[in-house]
């Protein structure tokens, strides 16, 4: 609640939606800190007197998590609980000119590409020199970077471009700075992010420069692992699997979201590639980078989509048995090219679908991490949690994939470190294991 008599004002920022998001909010701290403005990040003290809610837009349900949160801390200002609320992110960016009407206490709202006059709020200024040095809200050891902002495929159900505008990546330059930065303040791993991380280069270079950026962060003195996600599968700059190969802190882990195994659906989806195609990629990483790890998520519920299309899905998910899988029930976005179809697949059967390629890749995850047990694998340890020190392999990113759990009563191990385990049981989502020399 509210410190009566406060003499300065206290900012929290919370952070709704997906890693992306997560690195504007550290990007945001890092700048009101900078200024002077005493911030903090989702504080668990309820004592900041003005709140910033930076939303997500991306599917129906994140909105809705966005528009409670804006409405929880309305109420809050409305009990006099908080001073100021500003709202700021993808939904805000989208809809801020209806919800503003809706909403009539939130004391602003902002784009994603309106920091600065966020900022001037506070009596800020956007300070360049700040610029890869971030405030991390993750633990230490590892450390989300944004490479490029927007994105310019067309993808019929996507409505990031309306959000965060057409692809700009960030120089090679700048990136390496902030990786020297965040290498001596502790960080072991970078998890490379874009809403499609495959384009990078292309407009300040000229071509596709990922496999040259991965490069030149494997050299940075100090991180030990570097993971790729989000990569588009049309035109995959088959360079990156040679840096991926070649560089031993450069993690065999790729996330390709694939969205559909249909190939009509692929071409409603505007993807720009067949089923078929999209195999022989799968087939050309695995050749290339022996042993990796690929995560992909997919999209049930699309308009048009029947059982035989789904049953294709089905069947592409049991040929390619993916090491991880994440699924998406279909969202009707205005102004997106496929909200000109009709959204005719019910909610029910868009969940029953999504259950059963989700039942079906918890068998494949069973066995992929049966065929674990015995070996030992470099883990990365995140945090203790109850009963267990939990960490990650090269085969994980935080908070999406499996863990590693290892009995903090017998075995005492450091957060931020790498340890050797040997896998002594295993689930479909979750291995268990004990440190050996």
């Amino acid at each position: 609640m509210k410190t009566k008599g406060r003499t300065q004002d206290k900012v929290n920022i919370v952070t709704l939606g997906c890693s992306k998001n997560l690195v504007d909010s550290e990007v945001m701290l890092t700048q009101l800190k900078g200024n002077g403005v005493d911030a903090t990040h989702e504080a668990q003290e309820d004592d900041a007197n003005i709140i910033i809610v930076n939303t997500c837009g991306f599917i129906d349900n994140a909105k809705q998590e966005s528009i409670d949160t804006i409405l929880q801390y309305s109420e809050a200002k409305d009990e006099g609980a908080i001073d100021k609320l500003y709202v700021t992110g993808c939904l805000s960016h989208r809809y801020k000119d209806d919800l503003s009407v809706e909403i009539e206490n939130v004391d602003a709202w902002f784009g994603t590409m309106e920091l600065p006059m966020l900022l001037r709020k506070f009596n800020a200024d956007y300070k360049h020199e700040l610029v890869g040095d971030r405030i991390l809200t993750t633990s230490n050891h590892y450390a989300y970077m944004k490479i490029s902002e927007g994105c310019d495929r067309p993808c019929s159900f996507c409505a990031i471009p309306l959000m965060r505008g057409g692809h700009k990546s960030r120089p090679i330059e700048e990136l390496v700075k902030e990786a020297e930065s965040l290498a001596r303040r502790g960080t072991k791993e970078l998890l490379l992010i874009a809403q499609d991380s495959t384009y990078y280069g292309l407009d300040l270079y000229k071509k596709r420069n990922l496999a040259e950026l991965m490069a030149r962060l494997s050299d940075v003195e100090g991180i030990e692992w570097i993971r790729l996600h989000y990569a588009f599968p049309t035109g995959f700059p088959m360079d990156v699997l040679d840096v991926m190969a070649e560089r031993d802190n450069i993690c065999n882990y790729l996330d390709i979201p694939l969205q559909h195994g249909a190939t009509d659906m692929l071409k409603h989806m505007r993807r720009g590639i067949t089923r078929e195609k999209t195999e022989k990629l799968v087939d050309t990483i695995r050749q290339k980078v022996p042993g990796i790890a690929l995560r992909t998520t997919l999209i049930v519920g699309y308009p048009g989509e029947t059982e035989a299309h789904h049953q294709e899905t089905l069947e592409f998910v049991k040929r390619t048995r993916f090491d991880r899988l994440g699924v998406f029930t279909y969202s009707h976005e205005e102004q997106t090219h496929a909200y000109n179809f009709e959204d005719d697949v019910p909610e029910e059967t868009k969940q029953e679908r999504a259950d059963s390629v989700m039942e079906l890749q918890e068998g494949i995850s069973q066995e992929l991490n049966q065929a674990k047990i015995d070996q030992t694998l470099k883990v990365l340890i995140d945090r203790k949690e109850g009963e267990y020190f939990i960490g990650r392999t090269e085969h994980d990113s935080p908070e999406v994939d499996n863990e590693v759990l290892i009995p903090a009563a017998e075995h005492y191990l450091r957060v931020g470190d790498f340890a050797n385990i040997r896998i002594t049981d295993a689930t479909e989502f979750d291995l268990y294991g004990i440190p050996v020399a």
